[in-house]
């Protein structure tokens, strides 16, 4: 016989869940806006999003539906918002030590993708997910995937053809298309 579970037994599995993925799942969404406070709104809607289907998610991938959501939303918002990120603040200054530079350079390189490819890459070499995991979370086919990687990886050899190169030897990533 299947334990009987009460509304008590749901709140705790969600709080549970939140505690140990808010931080991966928060990272990811800022690697798919670049923006530190639309990522946390993105989030913060995916999780509430989560927390009214808790009850029917929880006892499958509850991580994989917060993604998809959260991808699908950063896409959407970027469809309803296409202009230009004004900043209060200043660039970030360059810093001296090599993963410093190469991290700078991977975030200025993701900045020039659209959103659908750099959601692509981040779910499938942030995220390590499979085509069709990705394909699942994006709501597209896995044909979609693999041609947005291809662009994607196409457009950031040319805007960071060397990233390893401008630090430093071999510090930077290879990618393979």
């Amino acid at each position: 016989m299947a334990p009987v579970r009460t509304a008590y037994d749901g709140r705790d599995g969600y709080v549970a869940f939140v505690e140990s993925h808010q931080h991966r799942l928060l990272r990811a969404a800022y690697l798919v806006c670049g923006n530190r406070h639309q990522a946390e709104d993105l989030l913060q809607e995916a999780l509430l999003k989560l927390a009214l289907r808790w009850s029917s998610v929880r006892d499958g991938d509850p991580g994989a539906y917060v993604r998809a959501i959260l991808y699908r939303d950063a896409v959407s918002w970027w469809r309803r918002r296409r202009r230009e990120w004004l900043s209060a603040y200043p660039p970030e200054q360059v810093t001296r030590d090599g993963d410093g530079d190469l991290r700078l350079a991977l975030h200025r390189a993701l900045g020039q993708l659209p959103p659908r490819q750099r959601a692509v890459l981040v779910l499938r070499y942030f995220e390590d997910l499979t085509e069709a995991a990705t394909a699942e979370a994006l709501g597209v086919s896995v044909g979609t995937v693999k041609s947005q990687c291809h662009a994607a990886l196409r457009r950031l050899r040319e805007v960071a053809p060397e990233p390893g190169r401008e630090v430093g030897g071999n510090a930077g990533m290879e990618v393979n298309g």
